[in-house]
């Protein structure tokens, strides 16, 4: 049994809140540049430039990539041979409010739905806890704005749904986004499962690289397809026409009951941010 301390937890969630909001993903930025190779339309060039100097400032002198810092989610894998020595829940939020501090990053929680009073800690954060093999424990974190996620959606379609009605549904969802979620966008996709569990598989689809495809054939044909279609609506960056409306779609899927099959989408915007430590 490997012992891995909570501070050192907190130095890690602290760490990777600060990269996530400073420095674009690699794997999004290498999408922008190639979205600017085909782009014909001057404004939407000029967009996807700007875009990019605005990630690669942001990474130069340590500032926000958005003025949106997000609600942070935290992504658990747990190696089943690791003990936790001190309180964890204390050190995830704690590293959180740690890192808004020091990094002078915007609070934007508030400790009730509806009487809206700010916490100015940028917590409590999100937390979602896999136990896995070995004795490793992984770390992510999501600091996702709510421009996009207030354009997220889910449905319970009917279990006979072809997957030409998963199309539909989630062409839908982006059409309904349209500007207001600061495209160009990145999908993720959750199928199977339970009505909350898609929802999480559509989070831990913005987590994986929008280079790596799913592992089965006809989710990765989907996939394609999807990329496809979305950007034959040419909402274009920031919602002013052009060709990139999306830069990726990942689907994760999940065994589901024989009376349902729901189908969840998160919508993030081009500043999709995350960060990952193994301890």
């Amino acid at each position: 049994m490997r012992e891995i301390n909570a501070s050192k937890i907190r130095e890690a969630v602290t760490e990777l809140c600060l990269r996530a909001n400073f420095e674009l993903r690699q794997d999004v930025l290498r999408a922008l540049r190639s979205a600017l190779k085909k782009e014909t339309g001057g404004r939407a060039r000029n967009i996807l430039k700007s875009i990019i100097e605005n990630a690669q400032l942001a990474k130069k002198k340590r500032i926000a990539i958005c003025q949106d810092t997000g609600l942070v989610s935290i992504f658990l894998e747990i190696g089943n041979d690791v003990a936790i020595k001190g309180d964890l829940e204390e050190a995830l939020h704690g590293g959180v409010e740690d890192a808004y501090k020091k990094g002078h990053l915007r609070k934007s929680v508030v400790d009730d739905s509806l009487m809206r009073k700010n916490t100015n800690t940028n917590t409590p954060c999100i937390i979602h806890v896999d136990i896995v093999k070995g004795d490793r424990l992984k770390v992510t974190v999501s600091p996702k704005g709510f421009g996009s996620e207030n354009k997220s959606a889910i449905k319970m379609l009917r279990p006979t749904a072809p997957a030409s009605e998963v199309t539909d549904f989630i062409l839908e969802v982006v059409k309904n986004a349209g500007a207001d979620a600061c495209p160009p966008l990145i999908l993720g996709i959750g199928m199977g499962g339970t009505f909350d569990h898609a929802a999480l598989l559509s989070k831990k689809a913005l987590l994986r690289s929008i280079e790596t495809r799913n592992t089965k054939k006809h989710f990765r044909m989907l996939e394609k397809d999807l990329l496809k279609a979305v950007n034959s609506l040419k909402i274009g960056p920031m919602g002013l026409g052009g060709k990139t409306t999306v830069l990726g779609v990942n689907i994760e899927e999940f065994p589901t009951h024989i009376a349902g099959l729901p189908v969840a989408v998160s919508v993030s915007c081009h500043a999709t941010r995350s960060a990952e430590k193994v301890l």
